[in-house]
């Protein structure tokens, strides 16, 4: 199997290409820096592209039978309107059913969609304050994948941490269940690799805590 990651240079992105490549998936990267992504390995293609480039994002699905979206935004981007998410995604559903590629895996976040209404009364202030612009629009982008009538699995990790792989954290599905907490952004990853083929929480969206 053929897997795209978008937003493959850093952070989740770099760490779910690794692991992709290790459970033995042909990879493709796409991302802006994709040149700067440190790993060889004869299953990687580097592909340097915009997820908002309609043309670059329709030649990356090219061949591929599941996408991951990990895209990320900066700290000082946390300040300013954010419509990255919500514009990627809708330039990537348009491809992906233009190409007849229907398996679309996505990290969000815990405070985003639905979830918001899980987040401790204390928390919520500032949670709106610092990433409320940031997860108004992770709230757009679920919305779309939501109504793309795609096989999506949207993961909600609560907060990142670096840390190793450990494979011990929380799949919490249920909205009863929904809490915020700490998880390693390399189990996040293990998460987002296994559902590649897994196709239990197709139309789902649990939150990732330790």
């Amino acid at each position: 199997m053929r897997i795209l990651i978008i937003g493959a240079s850093k952070g989740i992105g770099l760490e779910t290409t690794r692991q992709a490549l290790a459970a033995g998936y042909d990879v493709r990267a796409l991302a802006r820096s994709a040149t700067s992504i440190n790993l060889s390995d004869a299953k990687l293609e580097k592909v340097q592209g915009d997820a908002l480039n309609q043309q670059d994002v329709e030649a990356a699905l090219a061949g591929v039978d599941a996408v991951i979206v990990t895209l990320g935004v900066g700290l000082g981007d946390l300040f300013k309107p954010v419509h990255l998410f919500s514009e990627a995604t809708r330039v990537l559903i348009a491809a992906m059913k233009d190409k007849g590629v229907n398996r679309l895996i996505c990290i969000t976040g815990f405070g985003a969609g639905d979830s918001q209404a899980s987040i401790a009364p204390l928390q919520r202030i500032p949670f709106k304050i610092v990433f409320g612009r940031a997860y108004d629009d992770k709230s757009r982008q679920e919305k779309l994948i939501n109504e793309s009538g795609l096989d999506w699995t949207i993961a909600r990790p609560g907060v990142l941490l670096n840390g190793p792989r450990t494979g011990r954290y929380k799949v919490l599905r249920e909205p009863s269940e929904w809490r915020n907490g700490i998880i390693a952004r390399a189990n996040v990853a293990d998460f987002l690799v296994k559902q590649i083929e897994d196709r239990s929480f197709i139309g789902a969206a649990p939150v990732l805590v330790n």
